[in-house]
């Protein structure tokens, strides 16, 4: 079987070849490419394996592209680089790997192609194209990868235990390929993750991070995340949202699954934003649930305060995950504050203060909190569900009306603390702050117009009021 190939990468593959010819090895384009060019993907990246030494081959094709083509040499690793246009081809030679128990880091040998290839996490991720004159563009494919391909299926070129005791990252990535590709984990494979789960220990916090993070871009993430929970894997890098599964029932009142009510919230933003920091706010916009949880008697179950704890919680988890502590969690943390104001304003008559306040604490934030709680519209009901977006579309008017009026998106209030202490002759105080937030709250409320010289005037007449006097 041939891989049908672009006119340039033909031309890039020639001049491999070429190069592989002059060093008389022979090489192969493998992994992710071929598998990519299989199933109809865009690919970036093409891996290239040489029979011999992969520096050395990538220093001999950069000649065929001229002089100004660059070799980026890994000398740790035994690889080089270099970018043609906006492809980026890595050459390494052959190799044979062995473990040890305690490390995913392992002893490196050079092999044969059928050793490289058996080294390999995935059959799919196991074949290699040709460069050879008499073989040149045939699949080379001993575990028929092509096959699993077919089925939709994620399997190991070894026994699917041994491929994890070797390198346990390698459950993450079954289940991130089964995420992003849309096929089925092998059941061998899948019971092998089962029992190997808590080899994932000996994993770095970042390279899992990395894993969660691509399982989360996905086109429907719940897939990675229920298999990441059904397999043990979840309850060990990331137990916080393993405690939001489960429903329980007393005297005939029971609430929803918040693991999977979560898993379809993130699905929902999934199809509405390409920002991972807004996925990741629809991951732990619930997250304190377990936390807050509490039953009253006729009433049923509440969990009240649980995106203020939930909010608390954010850091601590960025931390844990080794996700940035920056202004990407600062975000994150207030999504998860705020996810409930615009759905609360639903239940209510809505007044233009209420509105003014909502804009005025989302700030540029608003199109993001407003997309995270239209995902967060979930249930069984229909009905429900249909009544719950009719009112949320009331709302996301009237933020647009109030939003066109006002400019509220990035507003600050007209008199500053400096204007304050200018003013009454005040040092930095609690005054300054109970006299802003005043002037804030009555300008949020409608009971003074949003310019300088009313606010300015209505700050006098706070003074007054607390006997301040004006200098």
């Amino acid at each position: 079987m041939k891989i049908n190939c672009t006119a340039e990468e033909k031309i890039i593959f020639d001049k491999i070849a070429a190069a592989s010819k002059v060093l008389e090895v022979s090489s192969y384009i493998v992994g992710g490419f071929v598998r990519d060019k299989i199933i109809g993907r865009p690919t970036k990246d093409i891996d290239v394996v040489c029979v011999g030494n992969g520096i050395a081959l990538a220093e001999e094709t950069a000649k065929l592209f001229g002089k100004n083509t660059i070799v980026h040499i890994f000398k740790t690793y035994g690889t080089a680089q270099i970018k043609i246009d906006d492809l980026e081809i890595e050459f390494v030679g052959a190799r044979k790997e062995s473990y040890t128990e305690n490390s995913r880091n392992p002893v490196v040998e050079n092999g044969t192609l059928e050793e490289d290839q058996l080294r390999r996490d995935f059959t799919i991720n196991a074949m290699g194209i040709s460069l050879q004159e008499n073989n040149f563009g045939e699949l080379v494919d001993p575990f028929n990868g092509i096959n699993d391909i077919e089925l939709k299926i994620i399997k190991t070129p070894q026994t699917p235990a041994q491929t994890f005791i070797d390198d346990p990252l390698r459950m993450m990535r079954a289940i991130r390929f089964a995420s992003q590709l849309q096929f089925e984990i092998d059941a061998n494979t899948l019971q092998a993750i089962i029992e190997n789960a808590n080899r994932i220990k000996i994993i770095t916090k970042e390279r899992i991070a990395d894993e969660i993070n691509k399982i989360l871009m996905c086109q429907k993430p719940s897939i990675g995340f229920d298999l990441l929970y059904k397999t043990g894997l979840l309850k060990i890098i990331f137990p916080q949202m393993v405690l939001l599964a489960g429903a329980v029932f007393v005297d005939g009142f029971g609430h929803k699954d918040n693991f999977y009510h979560t898993l379809q919230v993130v699905d929902n933003i999934a199809k509405t934003t390409d920002d991972i920091w807004l996925r990741w706010a629809a991951v732990l916009h619930d997250i304190a649930k377990p936390n807050t949880k509490k039953f009253e008697e006729g009433y049923g179950w509440t969990f009240h305060g649980h995106e203020v704890v939930g909010g608390r919680m954010v850091p601590k988890i960025f931390e844990q995950l080794k996700l940035p502590q920056n202004e990407k969690m600062r975000f994150v943390r207030k999504m998860v504050e705020m996810h409930l104001r615009p759905i609360s304003l639903t239940k209510e008559n809505i007044t233009d203060s209420a509105i003014r306040r909502l804009l005025f604490d989302a700030g540029e934030d608003i199109d993001s909190l407003m997309k995270l709680c239209n995902a967060d519209i979930t249930s069984k009901n229909k009905q429900k569900v249909k009544r719950f977006l009719e009112n949320f579309e009331i709302v996301s008017a009237r933020c647009k009306e109030v939003e066109a009026t006002d400019n509220l998106r990035n507003w600050q209030p007209p008199i500053t603390g400096e204007i304050i202490m200018s003013t009454f002759n005040l040092p930095p105080s609690k005054e300054i702050g109970i006299i802003k937030d005043k002037i804030r709250n009555a300008i949020l409320d409608g009971d003074i117009r949003n310019d300088y010289d009313t606010a300015y005037s209505f700050m006098l007449d706070i003074g007054k009021q607390m006997n301040i006097k004006v200098v």
